[in-house]
Order: C-alpha cells, then sequence, then structure tokens
C-alpha cells in the first residue's frame, strides 16, 4: 500500500507546475492589466440590460400572444438612454460611500439586479402593464449606470490607454448584449422566460464584484459645490474653450455619413439586392461584429501612435471610402464577394471611427464635471444616427440605392472639414492628454 501512495504521489507532484503554471499566467495578467480589464467588465455590465428591454423582452411578448400595437409601444420604454444627461448632474454632484463613481455604480447594479428579478415573476399575458414598467426602471438604471461607467472610465484610464481602453469597454459591452439578445432567447426555449431573466440577474450581481474590486481612478477630482455648480458650470466651463462650438459640431457631424449608410444598410441587402435572411444573419452580423471589433482595437493601436487629429483624419476617410463599396455594390448587383468585402471593410471602418471619436470625448472631459459634459456630448453624437435614419428612406425612395451611398459618402465631409478646421485644438487636447 505504501508503494502506491508513494507511486500516486510521485505522478501528482509533476503535474502541479502545470497546473499551477495557468493560474500564475492569469493572476500575472489581472494584475498587469487590471485598469484594462476591469473596462472590459464594465463594459459588459453596461451592455447586458440593453437586450432585456428590448428584443429579449418584445420576443417575450410575442410568445406570450399580446398584440403587436402593445409590442410596438415597448420602444418607449427605452426612452432614459436619450435622456440620460438631465440627471447626470446628480452624479456628479453627490458621492456615496464607495466614491463618487463606484458608489453610483453599486448602487444602480444593485437596482437592476433587484428589478431583473422582480421581472422574473412577471407574465406579459396577464400583466403586462406592470412588466412594462419594470422595464421602464430597468432602462432608467442601465442609462444611469452607463453614466457613470463612461465618467469612470474617462478618469481611470490614461491618454495612452483610452483607445484600447475603448475596444475593451466596447467588447465587453457587445459580448454582453449577445449574451442578453441571442443566448437569453436560447435559454427561454429550453427552461423558460423566469429561469432566463433571473439568469440575467445573477450576471448582473457579478458585476457588482468587478464594481467592488475595482481600482480608484488615478485623479480623484473635487466634486462641484452645488447641484447649481454640476448643472451650469459643466457647459460654461465647455462653451469658454477656443472654438467650442465647433467642437459640438465635430461631435454632431463626424459619424453623420456612416450613420446615414448604415441606417438602411440591412434592408438594402434584403429588399434591394434580395440576399438571404441566413445571408444577412450570418455575413453582416456575425462577420460584420468581428470586423467592428477588430476596427476598434485597430483603431485603439494607432490611437497610441499618432496624434488625435491624424487618426480622426484617416478614420473619417475610411469611413466615407467604406460607404462607397456599397454603392459599387449596388451598381454591381447581388454579388456575395463584394457584399462581403463591403461589409467587412465598413465594420472595420466604422470601429476605427468609434474609437477615435470616443477618445476624443474623454479627453475633452474636465475630470470635475465628466459625467455631465460626457453625457451631453455622447447625447450630441447620437443626433446625427437619428437624423439620418428618420431622413434615410424618404432619399432612397428619390435617388435610389446607387445615389444613396454616393450621398452618404460625401455627408462625411463636413465632419472632416470641422476636423481640419479644429486641428491646431485637436493637436493640442492630445498633447495635454
Amino acid at each position: 500500500m505504501n508503494k502506491k501512495v508513494i507511486a500516486t504521489q510521485d505522478s501528482v507532484y509533476p503535474m502541479l507546475p502545470t497546473l499551477v503554471a495557468p493560474v500564475w499566467l492569469l493572476a500575472s495578467f489581472y494584475l498587469t492589466h487590471r485598469r484594462l480589464l476591469t473596462i472590459f467588465l464594465l463594459g459588459f455590465a453596461s451592455g447586458l440590460p440593453l437586450a432585456l428591454t428590448a428584443t429579449t423582452l418584445k420576443a417575450w411578448y410575442t410568445e406570450a400572444g399580446v398584440s403587436l400595437a402593445t409590442i410596438g409601444l415597448l420602444g418607449l420604454v427605452d426612452q432614459p438612454y436619450l435622456m440620460k444627461f438631465l440627471w447626470s448632474p446628480l452624479m456628479d454632484r453627490y458621492s456615496l460611500p464607495l466614491g463618487r463613481r463606484r458608489g453610483w455604480m453599486i448602487l444602480c447594479q444593485a437596482a437592476l439586479v433587484t428589478i431583473l428579478t422582480l421581472m422574473a415573476y412577471q407574465n406579459p399575458a396577464t400583466t403586462p402593464a406592470q412588466l412594462a414598467v419594470l422595464a421602464l426602471c430597468v432602462a432608467f438604471f442601465s442609462a444611469s449606470q452607463d453614466i457613470v461607467i463612461d465618467a469612470y472610465r474617462t478618469e481611470l484610464l490614461t491618454a495612452e490607454e483610452r483607445g484600447l481602453g475603448v475596444a475593451m469597454a466596447t467588447t465587453g459591452y457587445r459580448l454582453a448584449m449577445l449574451i442578453s439578445g441571442g443566448v437569453a432567447l436560447l435559454l427561454a426555449a429550453k427552461f423558460g422566460w423566469r429561469i432566463t431573466y433571473l439568469t440575467m440577474a445573477a450576471l448582473m450581481a457579478a458585476t457588482m464584484l468587478v464594481t467592488l474590486t475595482a481600482p480608484k481612478p488615478s485623479v480623484d477630482a473635487v466634486a462641484p459645490a452645488s447641484l447649481y455648480a454640476a448643472i451650469v458650470l459643466p457647459l460654461s466651463e465647455f462653451l469658454q474653450r477656443p472654438k467650442a462650438l465647433w467642437l459640438l459640431a465635430f461631435a454632431i457631424c463626424y459619424k453623420f455619413g456612416d450613420a446615414l449608410a448604415g441606417a438602411l444598410t440591412i434592408p438594402f441587402l434584403l429588399r434591394g439586392l434580395h440576399f438571404s435572411l441566413v445571408d444577412v444573419g450570418s455575413i453582416n452580423k456575425i462577420v460584420g461584429l468581428v470586423a467592428s471589433l477588430s476596427g476598434i482595437f485597430l483603431g485603439g493601436i494607432l490611437l497610441r501612435r499618432w496624434n488625435y487629429y491624424h487618426a480622426l483624419f484617416f478614420f473619417g476617410i475610411m469611413q466615407a471610402l467604406s460607404n462607397l463599396l456599397f454603392a459599387l455594390l449596388a451598381w454591381v448587383g447581388k454579388h456575395y464577394g463584394l457584399m462581403v468585402t463591403a461589409v467587412v471593410v465598413e465594420n472595420i471602418a466604422a470601429g476605427m471611427g468609434t474609437a477615435g471619436l470616443v477618445a476624443l470625448l474623454m479627453a475633452l472631459c474636465n475630470v470635475r464635471y465628466t459625467a455631465t459634459q460626457y453625457a451631453l456630448l455622447s447625447s450630441l453624437t447620437a443626433i446625427g444616427r437619428v437624423f439620418s435614419s428618420a431622413c434615410s428612406g424618404f432619399i432612397v425612395e428619390s435617388t435610389g440605392w446607387v445615389t444613396f451611398f454616393c450621398l452618404s459618402a460625401l455627408a462625411a465631409i463636413p465632419g472632416l472639414i470641422i476636423l481640419y478646421f479644429l486641428r491646431r485644438e485637436v493637436i493640442a487636447i492630445t498633447a495635454h492628454s
């Protein structure tokens, strides 16, 4: 028996380095890149609730046999995401026990866990209004969490880390949307909606551990002295900067051409060229997602090597040229190779543009008013997306697909002109970041 024990021990001991090495490597990677990994996990926390009040919730209502009119009204649930700048000054002004950023994060995450758990015990067939109200509450606390996570990311990352930080945050965000949008439907089909929403609540609870262990921002800015100061001073401080209005105009215009083309990309592929749903789902969504994330990481790398002006100008030109590929596709007709090329190039260019724009918005924020100023700036970037979506269909009906995508490429020019006009200010922002 002793020989067997010794033999067993002899066979186990050589395995210990093999077992310990991966754990040690993971621990070393976490300690070395703790800030970027934290941003990735907080990006996951930010993206998780979104589909649970949108596509996944609508699927639940549809399966329960609720009328299409009621399901359509669920779109109103996401209004807090558009209006979050209204209460962002509160998060700049007041601090909670864990600090001005992490304290608000924990509060929002705890509220999300609680409300998602309550949603799990509702039934849209019998309590559609109650479930919709709970979904509205999820959207409110999710938008509030976005405010403070954006502010925390801006204060935590150094200028050299911002590009990759945006890439990590976006990757976590997209992964969470995939889980709460795609995986959630698979869970619902197998285990039911109650288990699905309880699982999502559990994942949200896990993000609270990330917040509790998150590093403190390197810059400990003093909060505004009053609520009035938190509301008025962020705007007045920004407007006193050189060419402040031009900076706001740039935030609105930079991705307008990209947003205009993207508003009707899927209808173009389906109705304009008659690609199948499988083609569009597998190429435009899956391949496009990989390409978009690749573009964001590539943009993050280039932002570390170039100044913001040269990076943003290059990204903007790429966004415009990628739209011309769709114009070529519309002229050639249904062509799988050209469709894949257009989708990949467009998503890479859009990803680089997103990385550059978000990094610039972060650099523009005063650390005293990060939550308020970033919420305002990010809301301005949504103006182009909303406006382009509203007018895109009319343009296609009047001009056709080829002209539409050519016009979307031309729509990128005003943003590039404004950027050229702001070149000294943007280069100075890079130098002082």
